[in-house]
């Protein structure tokens, strides 16, 4: 035990020095100029829909306030009759002179609507460009300036935003939201330092067309669940440079029930070890606190170290949600962190177990590569 508590220690000090590695090479989004259309670097828009999540109107917005003067905007929802459709148009008209496009998909023939739907947008999509954005995600007007000057290096092939969680009115979303903001991110971090990036983020990930067909195209990356964190993957084994982005968008997650927590946490983990094996057994050391609580239970004579871990945890979640997020949440609710750290452990050790997840109101069943098919129905 005092092996995986030292391990954990050093990794919080690796966290703190990934921070400092990332800032050192990103360039702030403010010192990006604005270029007129001849110069601009022409980008399209993915965003795939489903339902009217809280604030949908007002992430969508942002995307079409940006300070950008060459892109267009894609949407793709299944039916007609989805609520998102309204919303949609309802800025449409507001910003006529956008261009902008909603395509109805129908069924999706994947276990993986979302990738359905990008890749019907990819097929309708007039740049080379794809900016793939969830419904989720807000941000700011200088947020398509920073990704198209980061494209403008050829060797990068995708790049992925970090993000700053943003909860709704739960304390379970609170607590997850902190989770996000502190130990996912120091997790990509210290990835990203050791080993470069072969990997991208789901809620926003951007990419060049060819890039796609190389990784086998949606058809190929439509087979998983983390198709995001596979295509990045693929981008880097064909050579391909994949770049955390300098800029850092808002993830507001749902208002969510304990249970409905719980399922979100536990098809994470379930994805996250099957993509990733050996990382996910790595993941011991990103909870200093729970197993320096267990050294202490063992033996007392032990609560320095206990001390020491909750000294270099709050560290190292400064590094990450202050010095690069600028969240105020984990700075009001810093108090919360011990009782997230101890869920977050919890259900790292359930995700060892099991093989199915809930998404969307269905149940799917993980196959070992990653790949995922809908689960049958009990007789």
């Amino acid at each position: 035990m005092i092996v995986l508590v030292a391990g954990s220690l050093i990794y919080c000090l690796l966290v703190v020095i990934a921070a400092r590695h990332y800032l050192r090479a990103s360039k702030p989004s403010r010192d990006q100029p604005s270029r007129d259309r001849q110069g601009a670097v022409p980008l399209s828009i993915l965003k795939p829909l489903s339902g009217a999540d809280d604030g949908l109107e007002e992430n969508l917005r942002t995307f079409f306030t940006q300070d950008y003067p060459a892109y267009e905007l894609l949407f793709a929802v299944r039916t007609e009759t989805d609520p998102a459709v309204d919303i949609v148009r309802k800025l449409q008209l507001e910003y006529s002179g956008m261009p902008s496009r909603l395509l109805i998909v129908g069924e999706p023939p994947y276990a993986n609507a979302k990738v359905w739907s990008l890749e019907r947008m990819t097929a309708e999509a007039r740049h080379d460009i794809l900016v793939m954005s969830d419904s989720d995600i807000r941000v700011t007007p200088d947020m398509l300036r920073t990704i198209a000057s980061e494209f403008e290096d050829p060797n990068v092939g995708v790049t992925t935003c970090p993000y700053r969680a943003v909860p709704g009115h739960s304390f379970w979303s609170t607590l997850e939201a902190m989770g996000m903001n502190t130990e996912f991110l120091a997790g990509v971090l210290v990835a990203r330092m050791m080993e470069g990036m072969k990997f991208a983020l789901g809620p926003t990930t951007s990419a060049r067309r060819q890039v796609i067909q190389q990784a086998g195209g949606w058809p190929h990356l439509a087979q998983y669940l983390a198709e995001d964190f596979v295509l990045g993957n693929l981008a880097a084994e064909k050579g391909w440079t994949v770049l955390l982005s300098s800029y850092v968008i808002e993830h507001h997650i749902c208002s969510a029930s304990l249970r409905a927590n719980a399922r979100h946490r536990l098809r994470w983990y379930r994805s996250t070890r099957r993509s990733r094996p050996a990382g996910y057994i790595g993941q011991v050391f990103t909870n200093p606190l729970p197993l320096a609580l267990l050294l202490v239970a063992l033996s007392t004579s032990w609560w320095p170290v206990l001390v020491i871990a909750a000294l270099l945890r709050a560290l190292a979640a400064y590094a990450t949600a202050g010095w690069i997020l600028h969240d105020s949440l984990t700075a009001r609710h810093w108090y919360l962190l011990p009782l997230q750290d101890i869920l977050s452990f919890v259900f790292w050790l359930a995700g060892f177990f099991g093989n199915t997840i809930a998404w969307r109101g269905r149940t799917y069943v993980l196959l070992r590569d990653g790949r995922f098919v809908p689960a049958r129905p009990k007789a």
